[in-house]
């Protein structure tokens, strides 16, 4: 179903000497916006509005009220009052500045969002593309809110309670599946055999080379991974989270799902170490608006080298997308028991990577951006360790571990702009680890 936006157009009477100027023809201007709008955007639903007066506005808004999936007022006059009304009365709710038109207005009302926190963004820029990625947001919040997360447990974890999990439907609008791992064990021995085999024979034939698992341990993976698409699907599930350590130790689950997690990374699906259901959160988050999967990690902060180091046992290894390059992969056990499978990903070197986590209970945001240098050789810890360059004093100084946890979520590119509007749309606390 297409994204539905309501695009409002302040207006001057046409006698009115104002910016931009008497006889300004704001109609054919917002014509002319809508018509960029939808080339750009063609999965959404435009839905224009000119608006004279504040008493004109209020009665559009309240007859509206509900039917859209965003809102954008497009500042074409000022000191008309209806940017003020929408920021205070609408969510979601983007304000832009139509350069030499509504500026005063613009900055104006973005004083007045500043002031009052309303969760609203604001774009002031010359670059029409700089607002298409403010918009495409909608979209990103209509997925989360109509996205599931399925949770693999046998009782409430630290990082699946109710408390988490309540926040999440309540900020993003995002259900909250639950089974347990005698229900995963039906799927697990229901799984087909054959169709694991070529799993198995997938996963060994591209990776760099196979150390510890023998190819029995490997195909106990290929059948947890049809285990968790089948109960993925029967639940309508879009990402999948799981007690592994707690269950496995435990002596309840019969194979590590990190060949799982890989493989759903890498073919556009969501899969989460740790039933943890704020990173689950936040891989969302990021593979709606990149189009690009995520590695959720426990990071290792080095102020000698200036890295931080994103270490786990579990990585995609196609960061750019399902249909991006793919880097190369080892299949080792997993590290702290030296049991099972996992994936050591050699993830590409000399890009931009950005970090997130969100804290749906605490409604809170974290990022940071660094640049991918080293994938690190070491014994201890876990298999796949990218290092990346950032002001690591700042970010040991701003971490939070009490807020977010130590696992934090990395996706390959420069999304922060993207990502701290989305937090202000939800009206998230920001904490900029790196600044």
């Amino acid at each position: 179903m297409a994204v539905r936006v309501k695009v409002v157009f302040p207006a001057n009477e046409p006698t009115r000497a104002s910016w931009p100027h008497i006889g300004y023809d704001v109609e054919k201007r917002s014509r002319e916006v809508i018509a960029l709008l939808e080339e750009r955007l063609p999965g959404f639903e435009f839905s224009p509005g000119v608006y004279y007066s504040m008493d004109e506005a209020q009665r559009a808004l309240e007859s509206e009220r509900g039917q859209f999936d965003g809102y954008l007022v497009y500042i074409t006059a000022m000191w008309r009052g209806v940017p003020e009304l929408y920021a205070r009365s609408v969510r979601p709710v983007i304000v832009a500045d139509e350069l030499y038109s509504g500026s005063g207005g613009f900055l104006r009302t973005y004083s007045i969002i500043r002031k009052e926190n309303l969760p609203v963004a604001g774009v002031a820029s010359s670059n029409f593309q700089d607002l298409i990625d403010a918009v495409r947001l909608f979209e990103v919040m209509k997925k989360m809110r109509e996205a599931k997360i399925l949770v693999v447990a046998d009782a409430e974890t630290g990082m699946s309670r109710h408390e988490i999990v309540s926040a999440a439907q309540e900020i993003f609008g995002t259900q909250v599946e639950r089974i347990n791992s005698d229900q995963l064990r039906e799927y697990y021995e229901k799984a087909d055999v054959r169709e694991a085999e070529r799993w198995r024979d997938k996963w060994m034939g591209e990776a760099l080379k196979v150390v510890e698992p023998d190819a029995e341990e490997i195909l106990r993976s290929a059948r947890m991974y049809l285990a968790l698409k089948a109960a993925m699907r029967d639940v309508g599930a879009d990402a999948v989270t799981v007690d592994c350590l707690g269950l496995y130790y435990g002596g309840k689950l019969f194979a590590y799902p990190c060949l799982s997690f890989f493989q759903l990374n890498n073919e556009g699906s969501t899969g989460v170490c740790e039933a943890d259901v704020n990173s689950t959160l936040t891989q969302l988050l990021i593979r709606y608006t990149t189009g690009r999967p995520a590695y959720v990690s426990d990071p290792v902060v080095d102020t000698a080298t200036g890295q931080i180091i994103y270490a786990h046992c579990v990585a995609t290894n196609r960061v750019f997308g399902p249909d991006g390059l793919s880097n190369p992969y080892i299949i080792r056990s997993h590290a702290e028991d030296r049991k099972g499978a996992s994936v050591q990903s050699l993830l590409p070197l000399g890009h931009k990577v950005t970090t997130i986590k969100v804290s749906a209970e605490h409604k809170a945001f974290a990022v940071h951006t660094a640049r991918a240098v080293a994938n690190v050789e070491e014994d201890r810890a876990c298999r796949t360790k990218l290092a990346a360059e950032v002001d690591v004093q700042k970010v040991l100084d701003n971490y939070h571990s009490e807020i977010f946890g130590w696992h934090r979520v990395t996706c390959y590119g420069g999304y922060r702009k993207q990502f701290l509007q989305l937090a202000t749309l939800y009206g998230l606390n920001v904490i900029e680890e790196d600044r």
